[in-house]
Parts: structure tokens; sequence; C-alpha cells
């Protein structure tokens, strides 16, 4: 039996790996079909472009959220609060990586937590891998987590080709949608479902919502892809051939938002995979996004200093209401799919 790297050893590694390898999924969003009608004549004030909103009793400048990625070393500590520091000067939103690491090992609990304290206002996202509730994680372990972090919603990712080619991953995915049911039904805070880069089909989206969900983030195939980063660290030649077989596998971001519209079109959705700029989020808006993850970008800038973190973040707010002021919309609800064309 191989020996299973401990679990602030496997974060270590993902970060590592992220910021060092190509872990490219070979699909692409599909958002490159995707182009704004371009209005030579927008009669509107860029200055007065409004990309506010307000999601989760918390108020937003721009519809950008700073996806999950890490926790649970030092290192990502460091990120974690620089991420937080330049969240709360720009006003958008967070999500921490899982944090199984801090439960299991309270110790890393401050990897976490300094998000709050840097970041009093932000939209916070708390993270657990929902398959975890089928390995003695309860509802207590879920308030333990939202409490940990102050956060506004617990987010609960779905993850099941990456444990599947993970060196003895967590691969029990029977009778899960029965118990995040109960998490939604128990828990005080919104529940948000999270794909970790393959995306949501049409009968996903559907059970999600029967199970009271209040948003589904789709991360979709075309950015990072886990099977690519697990293939960095297999430990030996038979997982990494299995996880390598995988690169091109999934559902491309924009489909995956056209997934959930189309099934339950009231559902709250968060847009990410493989976004990579302001751009990228004003055309997920109008396909029917609320909030625009992203990822890699930000860890980069993260991992430079929180200066470089706030720079990214302005600089995508910014794009986001350039593209608006091109295509003639004032307001972030009027950017809509009629201003779209698939081609």
């Amino acid at each position: 039996m191989p020996k299973v790297a401990p679990i602030d050893q496997r974060k270590a590694d993902h970060i590592k790996i992220n910021l060092e390898q190509d872990v490219r999924s070979a699909l692409t969003t599909g958002l490159e079909n995707y182009h704004f009608t371009h209005e030579a004549l927008p009669e509107l004030d860029l200055n007065r472009i409004d990309t506010s909103l307000s999601l989760f009793g918390r108020r937003l400048s721009a519809p950008i959220l700073i996806s999950s990625m890490t926790g649970g070393t030092e290192e990502a500590g460091q990120i974690n609060q620089r991420l937080a520091e330049a969240a709360q000067e720009v006003g958008v939103a967070m999500g921490v990586g899982s944090q199984r690491a801090a439960l299991e090992h309270p110790e890393q609990i401050p990897t976490f937590s300094i998000t709050r304290k840097v970041a009093p206002d932000i939209l916070l996202f708390t993270n657990l891998g929902a398959v975890q509730l089928n390995y003695g994680y309860t509802i207590n372990h879920c308030r333990r987590a939202v409490d940990m972090i102050q956060a506004d919603a617990l987010i609960l990712h779905l993850n099941p080709l990456q444990e599947a080619v993970q060196d003895a991953g967590d691969t029990n995915f029977a009778g899960l949608a029965r118990k995040i049911e109960e998490v939604c039904k128990r828990i005080e805070v919104p529940v948000i479902a999270k794909e970790v880069g393959w995306g949501i089909s049409e009968k996903t989206a559907r059970l999600l919502a029967n199970c009271g969900v209040s948003a589904i983030d789709v991360a979709g195939a075309g950015g990072t892809s886990w099977s690519q980063v697990e293939m960095h660290r297999a430990p030996d030649e038979f997982t990494r051939q299995l996880a390598a077989t995988f690169v091109g596998w999934g559902i491309p971001t924009a489909d995956s938002i056209l997934n959930v519209k189309k099934v339950v079109p009231e559902m709250t959705v968060f847009a990410s995979g493989g976004i990579k700029d302001g751009l990228d989020i004003a055309k997920c808006i109008a396909l029917g996004a609320t909030l625009g993850g992203m990822a890699g970008q930000f860890l980069k800038a993260a991992a430079i200093s929180t200066e470089k973190a706030v720079e990214m973040m302005k600089l995508t707010k910014r794009q986001i209401e350039v593209t608006m002021f091109a295509c003639g919309v004032e307001k972030l609800e009027d950017l809509k799919v009629g201003k779209l064309v698939n081609r």
C-alpha cells in the first residue's frame, strides 16, 4: 500500500505545481466563441459605469470572485492574507481552499482565519469537499468551517475525477446528494456547490437545485486541470499515466453556464474555469452568471505581494468597465445575452 502524503504536504505540492508547471486543460472555455457587439457611439460616460452588485448580504464593487485556492500551510496562509487584504481594498468576493486540513490539524486554522481578520467587509466563502460527508464529516464540521473564518456562505466542492486519479483518493460519491440536501436544510448560511474544473451538466444542475443549494459555481473545463496537477505529483508511473489520460476531459465553462440556466434559470451561477480577464467575466455575466471567478492570476500576483494582487484585481475590474462602456451598457444587470454574439 503506497504511503499517502499528509494533507499539508498535498497543499504545498498543489501551490508549487500551479505556480511552476503547465497544468492547463486541453479544452478551451468556449468563451472565445462569443463576442460583444461594439457600439462606436455608446452615449455613456466611462466614469459612470456601475459594476457593483449585492449578494448574500454583502456589497461588491464588481462581479469578481477570487476562486478557492489554498490554505493549510505557512505559505498558503501568507497568500490568503495577501488575497484577503487585496479583496478588502478592491471590494470583491473571495473563497478559501479546502479547510479539511485545518479541521484535522487545528494548528493550521490561522492560515484560513487570517482572511476575515484582515478583510472584515468582504463576501467570504468557506470550503469543504462534499465527498467528506461520506467519510465521517457531519453538519458540525460544516459549521466549524463556517465559524473558523466567519464565512458568509459554505462551498461544498465536487471533484470526483480528481479523487479518482489521485493516489488513495476519496472516491465514494454514492448517496452524496442526500447528504448535501441535509446540509442545505440545516446550516445557517447559503450553500454553494462548486466543481473544480470539469464543469456542470444539466443533470447535475437539476440534482443540485433539488438539494437546495443557493448557488452553483460551474468551474468548467478550459483552465487548470486538476488531473494534470495530480499527474505532476503522482507517486508512480501507473498513477501518472492514469491522471494524464484526462487532460481533455470536462464541460467547457460557457456550456456549463448555459446548462445550469437552461434547467434551473433562477439559480445563482458563479462562472470559473479558465477565466483569464475581465472581458471573460463580462461574457459570463452576459451568459447568465452573477460572479466570475479567477484563481491562477491572483495566486501568481499574491505570491509576489498584496500590492500586485490589488493591481490585478483593479485591472480586472477596469476590463469589465471598459467592456460595458464599449458595448453601450451602463449597469451590470443590463449586460445580457442580447449584447453577445456567438460566432
